[in-house]
């Protein structure tokens, strides 16, 4: 099987390496630098290189969108340490409106590819762990509209998104995964109460209150309680879309560790050409390829069946969660100390790769899902 690009997809890839080469680099990667979490004018730049079209397809007005798409975006993403919310406005945001819009809303999808609208998914609740079906919000149908009310936790880039799309239960009880649907919601819509916070890896969060959110039938995304499957979907693309940013991450991670060892000098001699270090870093390089290999399968299952597209994006994030803790651990020892300096890129490409595990379900979670898929 041929794994090489398309010429389209190298161009791309060179195009988006040189962009962020010149504009970002890992050490830039502060919250407290970029109060929205973020470095606007990076975000306009991506928009204006095509980036985020890339990650549509033609029907949307894009010109990709497949998981071969994602895949080189958020690599070269991962590489330079970038963590702008793409993967919230684009995949996760984008994908709904794409898959459960109307028309109006869809409309939306054109300020995400030209930067200027972002979008926060508030799905995920307090004790619902990496539950997907796990929904405790209520939406209750009123003379006037439908109420909303419930707790949303970790919802990445909420302070900085102009819309939210909120998922909350119409019907069923809190584990089920019928009865589920999704709003699409100002964000600074009276009833919705945030408490911000920056998160360690990078880019800001938010713990939202929805208290008595009143919305019209018209906010709601696709068919009542039926938006389980298509939030399933997404969510498949954005763990692929983290897997491949987190390769990219452990990428950059070995090439500064190859560099380090190859120009510090101990005894003479650079410490690189001892035999313990050799192993260790022969060993980052294999697990470099193995975790390589999961993207390209997960990425080239986007568009399979539910349970051959879940499978992989399982199987990938597993992998890529234990190779991420290895390359991250093995880089910081074999550098001493400078490794975590804040003027070091390494330390923040470390903080990244660690703490990508915790994103849409760790690597025990993902372990115990991969087991029950491959039973049934």
């Amino acid at each position: 099987m041929n794994f090489d690009l398309s010429q389209e997809r190298v161009m791309l890839q060179d195009s988006l390496r040189r962009f962020l080469r010149d504009r970002h680099s890992p050490q830039m990667q502060n919250a407290a630098q970029y109060p929205p979490g973020y470095d606007a004018g990076l975000w306009s730049g991506l928009a204006e290189l095509g980036v985020f079209a890339a990650l549509f397809s033609e029907k949307d007005g894009g010109f990709g969108g497949l998981g071969a798409d994602i895949a080189v975006v958020f690599e070269e993403l991962g590489r330079a340490g970038v963590t702008a919310p793409v993967t919230e406005t684009c995949i996760l945001g984008g994908g709904l409106l794409s898959r459960l819009g109307d028309s109006n809303q869809k409309e939306l999808i054109t300020g995400i590819m030209e930067g200027s609208c972002q979008i926060a998914l508030a799905h995920a609740e307090p004790d619902g762990r990496y539950d997907l079906s796990f929904v405790s919000a209520r939406a209750v149908p009123q003379s006037d509209g439908i109420v909303l009310n419930g707790q949303k936790s970790v919802v990445v880039n909420a302070q900085a998104a102009d819309f939210l799309i909120i998922s909350a239960r119409e019907d069923g009880a809190a584990d089920a995964s019928e009865g589920i649907s999704l709003f699409l919601v100002p964000s600074g819509a009276d009833g919705i109460v945030m408490r911000d916070f920056a998160l360690v890896g990078g880019g800001r969060a938010a713990e939202i209150s929805i208290e008595n959110l009143l919305v019209s039938e018209a906010a709601r995304l696709g068919p009542a309680g039926a938006a389980f499957p298509v939030l399933e979907e997404v969510t498949a693309a954005a763990i692929t879309a983290t897997c491949a940013a987190t390769l990219g991450a452990m990428i950059s991670a070995a090439d500064l560790t190859r560099d380090y060892l190859a120009t510090r000098k101990q005894f003479g001699r650079p410490i690189g050409s001892f035999q313990a270090l050799a192993h260790r870093m022969a060993d980052m390089m294999i697990a470099l390829e193995q975790a390589r290999s999961a993207v390209i399968l997960a990425a080239g299952h986007l568009e399979a069946s539910r349970d051959v597209r879940e499978l992989h994006a399982s199987a990938a994030k597993n992998l890529i969660g234990r190779t991420g803790r290895l390359i991250a651990e093995e880089s910081i020892q074999m550098h001493g100390g400078i490794g975590m300096t804040a003027e070091y890129g390494l330390g923040h490409l470390a903080r990244q790769i660690v703490m990508a595990d915790h994103r849409f379900g760790d690597t025990d979670h993902h372990l115990e899902r991969f087991i029950a898929l491959t039973a049934a």
